[in-house]
């Protein structure tokens, strides 16, 4: 009796991992073959873009002044980026206090879609990609002192802002980020994978943001690494 119940626990336990340890080679195979690639043409490029990516570490980037000042203040940031087989995608830019992200400020979501374009110069196998902030752009903020400074250039008959509440504001006005009424809001950027890596364009050092086509980066940022 006691061998029987023996063999079938042994006979459930091996059926049960079998299945796992399959998917689990499988896993490895598709990650192994997945990171000898090196895209170049625009169809390898969008397949290899697929899923999610982030920031290795907290990233420095030169910001114009919301104020119109015309000063470049330091900015430090993590970014977070899904790209979907529909051509679009979902951004996730979190706003910190600190070098090493231990105050978090603000966190914005774009969602949207992905318009690509011509090869870029910049290097073989890098293509202009126009991120369209179409179906999504939410704020939200992450400290009682970011929810004042956004409500201190706040719209007429928008709600104020609150410390960790998502608010959506996209096709709605808002002077701070420069937004008009309805504008829809886009990114025109690039995009390169190296090394397993994926780089999009490097900021101007003056600040400029990447809102229209001539303002479209030349170099390479600092990259993002996949998320598995």
């Amino acid at each position: 009796m006691k061998k029987t119940v023996l063999a079938l626990v042994l006979t459930l336990v091996v059926t049960g991992l079998q299945p796992l340890t399959s998917q689990h080679m499988k896993s490895i195979r598709e990650k192994a073959k997945w990171m000898v690639q090196e895209p170049k043409t625009l169809e390898e490029v969008k397949a290899y873009a697929l899923g999610e990516w982030k920031s290795i570490s907290v990233e420095l980037r030169p910001t114009e002044d919301r104020t119109g000042s015309g000063t470049i203040q330091p900015t430090y940031l993590r970014r977070h980026f899904t790209y979907l087989e529909d051509n679009t995608f979902i951004g996730t830019i979190t706003l910190y206090g600190d070098n090493y992200g231990q105050m978090p400020l603000m966190e914005f979501e774009f969602k949207g879609d992905l318009v690509w374009g011509e090869a870029h110069p910049i290097v073989d196998g890098a293509w202009k990609i126009d991120y369209v902030l179409n179906k999504g752009f939410a704020v939200t903020p992450l400290h009682d002192q970011s929810a004042q400074l956004l409500n201190a250039g706040l719209p007429e008959g928008m709600s104020p802002f609150e410390a960790n509440i998502k608010k959506d504001i996209l096709g709605k006005a808002f002077p701070m980020f420069h937004i008009m009424e309805g504008q829809i809001v886009s990114d025109y950027d690039l995009i390169y994978f190296k090394n397993r890596l994926l780089f999009m364009g490097a900021k101007h050092v003056d600040g400029t943001p990447f809102d229209k086509v001539e303002n479209r980066p030349h170099q390479l940022q600092i990259p993002l690494e996949k998320v598995f």
